[in-house]
């Protein structure tokens, strides 16, 4: 009975860990847009410092991961908190404080990085957890975003007055705290010895891995789906903007949509474990195809609401859905090199998406840009099919 009390505590520091971090990433996403076009010479580099938290997740989930297998996960994410989290909130104020554009963007390129170890919580968790609770374990460490939904834009606007004469630095100094509370509770984390590599650990080359079925269809469904989120969602404040809504209602559509992104996860581990991960994989791709159904039926407050929700879900599906798989194709020895790949091209796809948004919005509309996800969609359901089949012949 020993080791289920250790499984629960990992797994809730991992899961308030992962908390703390996306309450860092949603307040960049909320605020520093804001701040861009405040600091920024000229008005269309705005959104430049979240292009620039993106590239510092894709430039470092890699070495993130190479550097976790071969020092343990618990230095390595405490690393990612001091070296990402910590510096990039203390940098990004220090660039607000001092009209730095510059500055402020090198702060939001670190706080990238701390997303770039953070992803890892979620494979940390299946680490961790006993086979029987691993799927809800991941599930678990995603829906802490629920509670982030809630206290990233608050925290984007409540502390913007924190510090008297740096108007919206206070935020980013909270990020710095929170990071450092990450800290404190990631140094109580034991990932058990048999879930580290060990030296003698054989691993097949990459080429073998990437080969199998279940690790493309694992690698498609959670890089389609994030940069299809990104994408859609990043594009959405403009459309309902051009609609002539309010910043208010644009951000309850976004704090929904947040929500629907995590709070799935209280289940999704359950419904894997019950009915196996592609039926998950092709309800996750029905309900993307019901964003782009909705937002070509209307553009009312409550067309926006429900495409947005059912983003959210379909991302969740898809993300819970593909971590889960690619959790089944490795060993441990392979582990590091083979997730470090996977959110590599998940983050390549996704900072693609989020810079490409607005230039697809403005040159095709909102319906248009909607309906330009379906091929990928649809290549997603051709995979997660040619998979089960794969499967099914092998029995």
């Amino acid at each position: 009975m020993a080791p289920v009390p250790r499984e629960k505590r990992n797994v809730a520091i991992l899961v308030t860990s992962q908390v703390l971090f996306m309450v860092a990433s949603i307040t960049v996403m909320t605020l520093s847009g804001v701040v861009g076009q405040q600091l920024s010479p000229d008005p269309g580099l705005a959104t430049l410092p979240i292009a620039l938290m993106m590239v510092g997740t894709v430039v470092s989930t890699l070495p993130a991961s190479l550097y976790m297998k071969r020092v343990g996960r618990r230095r390595g994410f405490i690393a990612g908190a001091a070296l990402g989290g910590m510096a990039g909130g203390l940098v990004s104020f220090v660039g607000i404080a001092t009209g730095s554009f510059g500055v402020f963007c090198a702060g939001n390129l670190l706080l990238g990085l701390y997303q770039g170890f953070a992803m890892y919580y979620r494979f940390a968790a299946a680490d961790v957890a006993s086979p029987a609770f691993r799927t809800r374990a991941i599930s678990f460490v995603l829906a802490g975003g629920v509670v982030a939904a809630f206290l990233g834009p608050w925290n984007a606007s409540a502390a913007t007055d924190l510090i008297t004469g740096v108007p919206s630095g206070g935020p980013y100094l909270v990020i710095a705290l929170l990071a450092l509370v990450a800290i404190g509770l990631l140094t109580q984390l034991r990932v058990p010895p048999s879930s580290e590599a060990q030296p003698g650990d054989s691993a097949r080359p990459m080429a073998d891995i990437a080969a199998r079925p279940s690790f493309r269809v694992a690698v498609l469904a959670g890089a389609v789906g994030y940069a299809i989120m990104a994408l859609v969602m990043t594009a959405t404040p403009l459309a309902m903007r051009a609609q002539g809504f309010e910043m208010g209602q644009v951000a309850v559509i976004m704090q929904w949509h947040v929500l629907g992104m995590f709070a799935p996860s209280f289940v999704t581990g359950s419904l894997i474990a019950r009915f196996g991960v592609p039926p998950i994989l092709l309800t996750g791709t029905l309900l993307l195809t019901g964003t782009v159904l909705v937002t070509n039926l209307g553009v009312s407050l409550a067309h926006f609401w429900t495409a947005l929700v059912l983003l959210g879900i379909g991302w969740n599906f898809l993300f819970v859905g593909g971590s889960a798989l690619l959790s089944s194709v490795h060993s441990e020895a392979e582990r590091g090199k083979v997730q470090g790949i996977n959110d590599l091209i998940i983050f390549s796809l996704v900072a693609l998406g989020s810079l490409m948004s607005g230039a697809l919005l403005h040159h095709l509309g909102w319906e248009l840009l909607n309906l330009a996800m379906l091929p990928a969609i649809l290549l997603v359901v051709l995979a997660t099919l040619w998979v089960t089949s794969t499967a099914t012949g092998r029995t």
